[in-house]
């Protein structure tokens, strides 16, 4: 009797171990992407000043491997990709999606994928500076 309730308290402690790993795994997992999508929202909120093709250049473009803050690839992460979709906005209702190029505020959607699945995805607005 003695044997059956220690072997079940093991089990349970190993399953309880397993299940940690896999939770911590996934929250690495999470924090890289968090970390990915800051780099190219970095990059993004810089480009208007310096790219007079912003966002014409980041039109459904994959990073694999990711880009950092200043569009260099992070090759030590190349299981890592990112997904980038922009899409101009109305100045007067961020929500309604005008005609491409009509407009100085656009919206940069960026999904971040780990060895083919999703892990995040998130987006953001930026006002595009008219070239002088």
């Amino acid at each position: 009797m003695a044997t059956v309730i220690i072997g079940i308290g093991v089990s349970a402690l190993m399953v309880s171990v397993g299940s940690g790993t896999q939770t911590n795994n996934e929250g690495m997992k999470l924090t890289e992407a968090v970390f990915l999508a800051q780099e190219l929202r970095e990059w993004t909120l810089n480009l208007p000043s310096v790219d007079p093709n912003f966002p014409n250049d980041l039109m459904n473009v994959t990073y694999c491997p990711p880009h950092d803050g200043q569009g260099s690839p992070i090759t030590s992460m190349s299981d890592w990709s990112q997904y980038i979709t922009v899409s101009w906005r109305n100045e007067s209702n961020l929500a309604q999606t005008v005609a491409n190029g009509s407009s100085n505020i656009v919206y940069v959607e960026v999904c971040i994928s780990h060895q083919g699945s999703d892990v995040l995805t998130m987006g953001w607005l930026v006002a595009r500076r008219p070239s002088s």
